[in-house]
């Protein structure tokens, strides 16, 4: 999460208003409840992640091993076959 000044964001009456409330602050607002984005999709990480996942279920099915895989993409042994069993059902 980044900062914006309220100066250059926020009418001058508003940030007076919210002056009287806290001042030299930081203050979180938080996004209206449907415009609320999940971890990773401003960024793209969600999606390297699961094309990335993608990848180690089509290997394993392909018929690479757990600890192949594992080596390949340098995750624990737990972790891949968490990403194998969690998306292959």
């Amino acid at each position: 999460m980044r900062y914006i000044n309220a100066n250059k964001i926020l009418p001058k009456e508003l940030i007076l208003k919210l002056q009287d409330f806290v001042h030299g602050e930081y203050i979180y607002i938080p996004a209206i409840e449907d415009q609320h984005k999940h971890w990773g999709e401003r960024s793209g990480s969600r999606e390297e992640i699961d094309n990335r996942n993608l990848e180690i279920i089509e290997a394993y099915t392909s018929g690479s091993s757990i600890q192949d895989l594992a080596e390949v993409y340098c995750l624990s042994v737990y972790a891949i076959r968490k990403i194998i069993y969690n998306k292959s059902d």
